[in-house]
């Protein structure tokens, strides 16, 4: 049933039906799923004080206002849901499914190390895996995960655990929390010289977010003023109790540079393992797992790391991770060894794929190559569709004359040398807070060298160009220089932050304020041929200075605004500035009316400096 709307627009009323659509929608979406005209839902919209176009990506809240005035819900898809429901269009699932008890076998645990940054965690990992890796990161900083697999033993078996290092920076929530997702123990580092801090907290949230079991290194127990006994303590206040107190949770002192504890820590891994969870996945399974991290090797083109969560991945199989699909050229472990299949809870290096996936994507193996293209072009669609809808700036009637004046804009093009290194700069960058009058944009963003293509584009669009662990290649810097292209280079993303938020600061209209520089109170007026009326004053306050701006008040009011002190003189020099307390003769150009015991007053404007 039509009834009409706002300005006489007829639009069917939903009377409270539900309507599901993906992030990112447009009115022409909406307008297909109510049997509507999309013109209808743009006037609608209008009428609401937003202005969107019939083919414009819309983001949620307007969606759902929109939903509301005319009686429909609209329950935006989540990133899950709508993998899920594309999935199902292929006949195809993610996820574990029952199975054949034969195809079912034991499964190495994936631990998680997370923590405080500089307590440790990348070092205690080095110390396990015998590989320095520490070395290669600036400031001693993880700037991406990792994922290897050690073998160690327990009671005379041979056990392998699978390790994913999460980054330490404090801009990497987010990466870290895709760690704990697909984790199922979560090795929380605190130093024992240091104690519980602001991000030990945070890691610990996402691991119980997670309902993951966690045990406890303290590390740096060899430095001194190391008190395991207050990590211990403290930590109760989390809810973490160590056994040896009456609770559940296995805390191991360790020392990564003497290598105390280490055995011990492995050993508290795999028999909480043991005693918590059933690790178990199904071989015969298609493949399907999670991205860890993604890159551009020279040599090898996109290089996806990947967790294989259940099945069996083999050297061949049509792959599909994110919007990235491809044939499995071939399969790499940590040290860069070539393997036939990777096994569930394997972490693995997948060379064959077009592009670069972004870490947290979920990867699964199909049938033909075809089957993988369509899916990696329909979440494509999708993530860029829910991008744009995120970049557009809600406009409202009552703000289009200020819409309609210049915006200063940003442009920002990010390259890096991992996919979850650029997602988690490009997240902590849009965080900055920024006024109204200017705006940060990211017109691209890639992993890999800076290439002339992109050099292009900043010319295009007069942008700027971070480089994150990453240069420029032969002609992009040449092209760079030549055109004046402004090219960052950065290794720790503090820095990087700090200097576009200047830079965001340094483009904003200056915000000037006044300062009252003195008064005068006028005594006489004296009328001078050629130049007109003087104001011999007294100074009053302040100092009275030459070409500063003036205001003429009255009783009072105010009877002349944005006046100049034109002439000086103190008897019959002239002067700069007359200070309180002296006499002078004060003349305002042209402006005459100047009367006895009129007030001038004098004052500059200032800029004013943001905080």
């Amino acid at each position: 049933m039509a009834a009409p709307s706002m300005g006489g627009v007829s639009l069917p009323r939903g009377n409270g039906q539900t309507v599901r659509l993906p992030r990112g929608a447009s009115l022409t979406d909406l307008a297909e799923r109510i049997n509507a005209q999309p013109a209808a839902l743009v006037t609608a919209l209008f009428h609401l004080g937003e202005m969107v176009t019939a083919t414009q990506s819309v983001n949620d809240e307007t969606l759902q206002l929109l939903g509301a005035e005319i009686g429909w819900v609209i329950q935006v898809v989540s990133p899950e849901d709508e993998d899920r429901e594309l999935l199902e269009d292929f006949d195809l699932t993610f996820g574990d499914e029952e199975g054949d008890e034969d195809d079912w076998s034991a499964r190495p645990p994936v631990v998680t190390v997370m923590g405080h940054v500089d307590h440790g965690k990348t070092k205690l990992l080095d110390a396990i895996r015998h590989a320095n890796v520490v070395s290669k990161e600036a400031g001693g900083i993880t700037q991406h995960i990792g994922a290897y697999q050690i073998v160690t033993e327990l009671e005379h078996n041979e056990r392998p655990i699978t390790f994913i290092d999460t980054p330490g920076h404090e801009s990497f929530t987010a990466m870290r929390a895709r760690g704990a997702k697909v984790t199922d123990i979560v090795v929380l580092v605190v130093a024992a010289d240091d104690g519980v801090m602001p991000q030990t907290v945070e890691a610990l949230n996402h691991a119980q977010a997670a309902d993951v079991p966690i045990v406890v290194a303290v590390n740096k127990i060899d430095k001194e003023g190391a008190n395991p006994a207050k990590i211990r303590q403290q930590l109760t206040e989390y809810g973490l109790v160590a056994e040896e107190y009456g609770g559940d949770t296995m805390f191991v002192d360790v020392s990564a540079t003497t290598r105390q504890g280490l055995d011990d820590l492995l050993t508290a891994i795999l028999l909480t393992a043991d005693a918590s969870l059933d690790l178990r996945a199904n071989t015969e399974q298609d493949p399907q797992g999670v991205v860890i991290e993604g890159k551009l090797d020279k040599g090898r083109g996109p290089v996806a790391t990947v967790l294989v969560q259940r099945g069996t991945l083999r050297q061949g199989d049509s792959i599909v991770a994110g919007d990235a699909y491809g044939r499995v050229r071939s399969l790499l472990d940590e040290h860069g060894n070539k393997l036939k299949e990777a096994l569930p809870a394997r972490p693995v290096q997948v060379v064959g794929l077009t592009s670069v996936p972004r870490a947290g994507d979920t990867f699964l193996v199909v049938e033909e190559d075809r089957v993988a293209r369509q899916i990696a072009d329909r979440r494509q669609a999708r993530i860029r569709n829910a991008q744009n809808a995120s970049m557009r700036k809600r406009i409202s009637l009552e703000d289009l004359d200020a819409a309609l004046k210049e915006t200063r804009q940003l442009n920002l093009i990010i390259k890096g040398d991992n996919s979850g290194t650029v997602e988690a700069l490009e997240e902590a960058l849009m965080k900055i807070e920024m006024d109204d009058e200017i705006a940060l944009r990211v017109i691209h963003r890639g992993v890999g060298g800076i290439t002339k293509s992109d050099i292009d584009l900043a010319l295009a669009d007069d942008v700027i160009v971070l480089g994150f662990n990453v240069r420029a290649e032969g002609q992009a810097t040449e092209l760079a220089n030549r055109e004046g292209v402004d090219v960052r280079y950065y290794t720790v993303i503090y820095q990087a932050i700090d200097e576009i938020e200047a830079a965001l600061k340094g483009m904003l209209k200056p915000i000037y304020e006044e300062v009252q520089l003195g008064t005068a109170e006028v005594r006489e007026v004296f009328r001078v041929p050629k130049i007109g009326n003087v104001a011999g004053s007294l100074v009053r306050s302040g100092t009275i200075v030459r070409n500063s701006k003036a205001r003429l008040v009255r009783d009072g009011a105010v009877v002349a605004d944005n006046l100049t002190v034109e002439s000086l003189r103190r008897f019959k020099d002239d002067a700069t500035e007359v200070r309180e307390g002296y006499e002078c003769g004060i003349g305002l150009g042209s402006f005459n009316d100047i009367k006895v015991d009129d007030v001038i007053q004098t004052f500059e404007m200032r800029e004013k400096p943001r905080d």
